[in-house]
C-alpha cells in the first residue's frame, strides 16, 4: 500500500456513475411501479451500494481502509437508461474515487441480477470517476509562484562544522516542490543578535518567507523563539498549533517544540524544529496551504 502517514487529513468527496441501459420500455415501467418480482430496485441496489462501499479495501488490495462517513446515492431515468450516481464523503488523509466507483459499480450489478429475470438484454455501462475534492490537486494552481525564501539553520554544533544540516535542506527540498525560489540558505550560532540580525536583513530586502529550524526546544541554548517574537507585528497561531498537532499523531514529544509563526509586515516568519524530522513534518503540516497567506498579504501588490 502506498504510504500515506505523512498526508494531513482534509474533507474529501468523489461522485461516481454506472448507467444501466435496459432493452424494453416495459422493464422501465416494472420498475417505476414496484412490480419487479424479486421487489424494489431503486432501495434493494441502493443497500447493495451502502454495503459495499464499505467493503471496498475487503476487494482491492491496494485500497487503504478508511471511515466512510457518508455515502447517497441518486438515480436519473432517461428513455431506457438509468443513471446512477453515488457519491462518497469522508474526512481522511487520502481521496475516495475507488470507493465511489465501486458503489457505483455494486449499485449497477444488483439492478442487473434484480432485473435480469424481466429483462434479458440489461447493459452496464460507463463506470467513471465524475468529480473529486479534497485532494492536493484542487489546489495546485491555487498558490503564487512568485514567492522567495530565505532557510537559516541555527546550530551551535553544525555552524562550528561538528555537524551536517540536513534539516535546512529537508525545508529547502519542500521549499522547491511548492515553487518557491530560494534566495539564501545560512548557518549560525544560536546568539539572539544572530538571530535577529538575520530576520531584519531579509526583511528589508522584500523576500517573502524566512524559515528558521533549530533553537525551538528546552535548553538553555535554544533561544529561536526568544529573538524572534519581539520583532514579530503579527503571531499567527492556527500554523503553529497544526504543527504541533501534525507532529503529535507522529511521536509524543512533538509538544516540547516552541514552534514560532508569525509576520513582519508582509513577510511570513517562521521558526520550526532542529531535528530532521521535526523540520520535514512541520513542513509537511503546513505546506503547500500557508501560501495562501501571500494571497491576502502581497496579492494587492503583485497581482
Amino acid at each position: 500500500m502506498v504510504d500515506i502517514t505523512h498526508k494531513n487529513t482534509t474533507l474529501r468527496t468523489a461522485v461516481a456513475q454506472a448507467i444501466v441501459k435496459v432493452s424494453k420500455p416495459e422493464t422501465i415501467t416494472a420498475i417505476e411501479n414496484n412490480t419487479v418480482p424479486k421487489g424494489n430496485v431503486f432501495a434493494m441496489s441502493k443497500a447493495a451500494g451502502l454495503l459495499g462501499v464499505k467493503r471496498t479495501p475487503d476487494i482491492l488490495p491496494d485500497c487503504h481502509p478508511l471511515p466512510i462517513e457518508y455515502a447517497g446515492v441518486e438515480y436519473k431515468i432517461n428513455g431506457l437508461e438509468i443513471t446512477v450516481l453515488f457519491t462518497v464523503k469522508t474526512i481522511y488523509k487520502t481521496g475516495v474515487e475507488v470507493e465511489a466507483m465501486h458503489g457505483a459499480s455494486v449499485v449497477a450489478l444488483n439492478m442487473y441480477d434484480m432485473l435480469k429475470p424481466i429483462d434479458k438484454g440489461i447493459e452496464i455501462h460507463t463506470i467513471k470517476l465524475l468529480n473529486k475534492k479534497g485532494g492536493k490537486s484542487d489546489y495546485k494552481d491555487a498558490f503564487r509562484k512568485d514567492l522567495t525564501a530565505a532557510v537559516v539553520v541555527c546550530s551551535d554544533t553544525i555552524s562550528a562544522g561538528h555537524k551536517k544540516d540536513k534539516a535546512g535542506k529537508a525545508i529547502i527540498e519542500k521549499l522547491k516542490s511548492c515553487d518557491v525560489s530560494i534566495k539564501e540558505y545560512v548557518i549560525i550560532p544560536d546568539e539572539v543578535k544572530d538571530i535577529q540580525e538575520k530576520i531584519k536583513t531579509y526583511q528589508e530586502q522584500a523576500i517573502d518567507m524566512v524559515i528558521y529550524t533549530g533553537g525551538t526546544g528546552l535548553s538553555g541554548r535554544d533561544v529561536t523563539p526568544e529573538a524572534i517574537i519581539p520583532l514579530l507585528h503579527r503571531r499567527i497561531p492556527g500554523i503553529e498549533e497544526a504543527i504541533r498537532n501534525y507532529g503529535q499523531k507522529r511521536m509524543p514529544f512533538a509538544m516540547l517544540s516552541r514552534s514560532v509563526a508569525g509576520t513582519i509586515g508582509d513577510t511570513l516568519v517562521l521558526a520550526l524544529p532542529g531535528s530532521t524530522n521535526g523540520a520535514k513534518e512541520s513542513m509537511d503540516a503546513i505546506f503547500p496551504a500557508v501560501l495562501h497567506s501571500f494571497r491576502i498579504l502581497k496579492g494587492a501588490r503583485h497581482d
